[in-house]
């Protein structure tokens, strides 16, 4: 028996996020299926190194597996991607030691989130980056941002209906910063609560457009209340960009692989 991890990279449009979810379409129902076609009708749970909500992409994910197949890491990638649908892409693959876990061994993760900015959305990024029309103020978004480095408790930037008690969590960069198109903000961190980046991501939206001023991050981060941040920014401009183990998993691994500029 051996314990395979993978890397993918998925479009979210068209799933219901990442956990099986009976009667929809889920990435880990794909891969899953993936796996029992391979394995002759066997099933072969897999763990990922978390979840991500419908819409939401990927261009890191990282889950594992076990199999008694004697495949050639390089085979299970173009294995899996002959079974997989188009917009799920195995990029990597490597046999890992028996206790590798995806999700208790990530040691932080960054999530990227891309903004269209101008009177006009591009048609071919729709579903990738949320279009503003409004011009932002940059340097007012990246002196928001600089309140979130650290350890916080980051109730104020969690969904209300979040089951989690332990709501301290560290951030270790966060980035604001024009692209081609528009604007990239980056988020890496050690862990993350349900909708953080995207409360986050709303939230300096709020102040780049002027509803806010950037003092107010400070303010709403110890005030440890959802109703002081902004709006939950749209799934579709959030992409699960790396996960971090403290080493490489796979031969010749860089981040992100698959660009979503």
């Amino acid at each position: 028996m051996s314990r395979m991890a993978c890397k993918l990279s998925y479009d979210g449009t068209a799933f219901a996020g990442y956990q099986v979810q009976p009667g929809k379409r889920t990435v880990q129902s794909e891969v899953e299926k993936a796996l029992q076609e391979i394995h002759k009708g066997a099933r072969v749970p897999v763990v990922a190194s978390g979840r991500t909500d419908a819409g939401v992409h990927a261009c890191g994910q990282v889950l594992h597996f076990d199999t008694e197949l004697a495949i050639a890491p390089e085979r299970w990638v173009s294995a899996l991607n002959t079974h997989l649908p188009d917009d799920i892409v195995v990029t990597n693959a490597a046999i890992v030691e028996p206790d590798f876990h995806a999700r208790y061994g990530a040691q932080a993760k960054e999530y990227r989130y891309y903004i269209q900015c101008g009177p006009f959305e591009n048609v071919f990024r729709r579903h990738f980056a949320v279009h503003i029309k409004q011009a932002l103020d940059v340097p007012a978004m990246q002196t928001a941002a600089k309140h979130l480095l650290g350890t916080h408790d980051f109730s104020a930037f969690c969904a209300a209906n979040t089951t989690v008690a332990d709501k301290v969590r560290t951030i270790t960069h966060v980035a604001v910063q024009p692209s081609e198109e528009g604007l990239l903000i980056s988020i890496r961190g050690t862990g993350f609560l349900y909708n953080m980046v995207r409360i986050i991501v709303g939230t300096l939206l709020e102040i780049g457009t002027g509803k806010r001023v950037a003092a107010e991050m400070k303010v709403i981060l110890a005030g440890k209340s959802r109703n002081l941040a902004g709006k939950t920014a749209p799934a579709h401009g959030l992409c699960l960009y790396e996960v971090d183990y403290g080493q490489p998993l796979f031969v010749n691994e860089t981040p992100g692989q698959v660009s979503m500029n």
